[in-house]
């Protein structure tokens, strides 16, 4: 019974990342096609390298080269590095990503191109980058990448534990360095705000790599660190002190866990302990032994 229940969780939950792969990725073709062909604009990552040389092919070489094969050779080597030290799943559910925004962007229907009609660079810049965030959100959510930087991102998260966009965005205003030497100025720093609305939204509403501090006052700590186990694997401290209002002992635990496993944390104390009082903290670094769940 227990291995049919385990086989409907497994099927919905590749169900459910195969769509989001494929939103992502239909949300990815779409933006290059329309804001970034529109804005003239290069992308940071590998997207905004595949469209450089397919720019520098055409103009110096006059040769058409299709942006999923420059895509594809550009994806392979840290496809592999990904596979061996990542994990398997989640570099081929990538890989099928970096498959399907190519496949798209080179075959997407004229009807779908022709909606966003913009002139403004600038506008061009800011919603394509908050486009190209959406389209990387769906991807990690689905615990994938849209493939490049990202693999390089996730693979130092994964290491070192902590955000690696910052340093991403270092390396694609690099990227947009040459583009501004070999074409204009201007469509590169244009294209830095593109990348740099991109990095932002994906910090502010992707939190799986960051931490907080739980704090949590409660008269029955034992059930509570019961759910901090079971839900997030992480341990915990326990503090005893005095409650200053009635005078009466009251027991302190500490846990750091991550910041996506806060909500149903939470909730899952609050059943069992209405009266508890829960403090969260943001924590910039831990150092000393955390629990980190791998990838698949």
């Amino acid at each position: 019974m227990n291995i049919t229940i385990d086989k409907e969780i497994s099927a919905r939950r590749a169900i459910r990342r195969l769509a989001l792969i494929t939103f992502g990725a239909a949300l990815m073709a779409f933006n290059i096609n329309t804001f970034v062909h529109a804005g003239g604009l290069i992308p940071g990552g590998f997207t905004g390298l595949t469209l450089l040389i397919k720019e520098i092919f055409l103009r110096y070489l006059n040769v058409t080269v299709p942006y999923s094969v420059i895509l594809y050779v550009l994806n392979a080597v840290p496809a592999i590095f990904c596979f061996k030290f990542v994990g398997k799943k989640f570099t081929l559910y990538s890989v099928l990503m970096i498959f399907l925004s190519g496949l798209m962007t080179d075959f997407m229907p004229e009807m779908f191109i022709d909606v966003i009609q913009l002139h403004d660079i600038l506008l061009s810049a800011v919603f394509g980058g908050m486009l190209n965030a959406a389209a990387i959100l769906l991807c990690l959510f689905a615990d994938a990448t849209s493939g490049g930087t990202d693999f390089i991102a996730i693979a130092v998260a994964e290491k070192q534990r902590k955000d690696a966009w910052n340093y991403i965005f270092v390396g694609n205003c690099a990227i947009l360095v040459v583009a501004g030497s070999l074409f204009t100025l201007e469509k590169a720093l244009y294209s830095i705000i593109f990348q740099f609305t991109t990095t932002m939204v994906i910090n502010s509403l992707y939190g799986a790599y960051h931490q907080k501090t739980i704090l949590v006052i409660t008269a029955r700590p034992t059930e509570v660190y019961s759910i901090i186990d079971e839900k997030t694997h992480h341990g915990a401290t326990l503090l005893k002190g005095i409650g200053m209002y009635n005078m009466e002992e009251r027991s302190l635990l500490y846990s750091v866990v991550y910041s996506n496993e806060i909500a149903p944390v939470m909730k899952a104390i609050h059943a069992i302990d209405p009266g508890a009082f829960i403090n969260i903290i943001k924590t910039e670094q831990v150092n000393g032994r955390f629990f980190k769940r791998p990838k698949d």
